[in-house]
């Protein structure tokens, strides 16, 4: 083999290196030992709205806005050359230039060029802010329904409980018990459904279990739900009921329940659900000194399912909470 040919098939595994690592979708970056950009994959420059001549020739750390300066991250990156080993997925979230808060995951692994000796890293870097998002979304759904079991024995227990048996067969226990038992299954499953739902009847479902207790329901009847708005809606209902059944207006004799709706322009010609729940006559309210799941959920559940707003008030004479969001 001559020297044009060893050239030319030199430059031809040159090149066709050069194009794998330019079709990867993640990424890349190459570093020298003293963690100076040695290359780059359009990957990179098109993920970060960055250049070559911004890239090449800087330090790791002060790439953009310095998001890559991380002390933990560099003693890692720093043991990796000496030794044998890599880094796999270090997570880094930072507010990072044109592209706003993420979270990204670097890898990195030494290589080493067979004849020089010449040692460099190999970074990769792969944007996990969706993924961080779903598993964080996933957590507070299982969190949700394990909660949501539990207030669902609590209430079946207190059912059972006010269930009157004084003078009573347990026959006409059994249908008492049974009948309100049913009432707590139909609002759940008016709370699931996969159509439309009336506002309306959506509440009078989930609080039918409640309305020989003082509960009075007023608001209009043409308002209409999404099947993503019943369900979170109906969470809602359901944990204030649960909190009013254990400490508030509902846990005594005598306590009232006032819940009504409407629909206004939020002042930008949209329209928006306002949904107002009041407690009176039943225990003092006051803050929770920690704040609870049930607490995170109907925030959760009003911000994030319902783009709204919910606003929690503790007031002498009973909770008030007033929940806000588009239809």
């Amino acid at each position: 083999m001559d020297l044009d040919e060893l050239y030319r098939l030199l430059r031809g595994s040159h090149f066709q290196a050069i194009s794998i690592v330019n079709t990867l979708r993640d990424p890349l970056v190459v570093l020298d030992e003293g963690f100076r950009v040695l290359s780059a994959n359009p990957a990179f420059y098109t993920t970060f709205f960055t250049s070559r001549d911004e890239t090449i020739g800087t330090a790791f750390a002060d790439l953009g806005n310095g998001q890559w300066n991380i002390p933990e991250l560099r003693l890692l990156l720093e043991q990796v050359i000496p030794r044998s080993t890599s880094v796999i997925d270090y997570e880094v979230r930072a507010a990072f230039p044109h592209i706003g808060l993420r979270t990204m995951l670097v890898s990195a692994q030494r290589l080493s060029h067979p004849d020089s000796g010449q040692r460099i890293l190999l970074l990769t870097i792969v944007d996990a802010t969706e993924k961080r998002q779903a598993d964080d979304d996933k957590d507070i759904l299982i969190g949700e329904l394990n909660h949501r079991i539990k207030n669902l024995l609590a209430v079946t227990r207190a059912i059972a409980r006010r269930t009157a048996v004084e003078g009573r067969s347990a026959e006409a226990y059994r249908e008492d018990f049974l009948g309100r038992f049913d009432a707590l299954s139909r609002s759940l499953a008016a709370s699931t459904q996969q159509t439309e739902a009336e506002l309306s009847r959506l509440v009078r479902a989930v609080m039918e279990p409640y309305l020989t207790r003082g509960v009075t329901l007023e608001g209009e009847e043409a308002i209409t739900l999404l099947p993503r708005q019943a369900m979170s809606l109906g969470m809602i209902l359901h944990e204030l009921a649960t909190n009013a059944l254990k400490h508030g207006a509902l846990s005594v004799s005598g306590g009232l329940l006032d819940i009504s709706w409407c629909l206004a322009d939020d002042g930008n010609g949209h329209p928006q659900v306002h949904l107002f729940w009041r407690e009176s006559n039943g225990p003092k309210a006051s803050p929770p000194e920690a704040t609870g799941f049930g607490t995170r959920l109907i925030r959760f559940a009003t911000e994030v399912d319902l783009k709204g707003q919910a606003e929690l008030q503790y007031q002498p004479e009973g909770l008030v909470a007033e929940l806000t969001f588009p239809r």
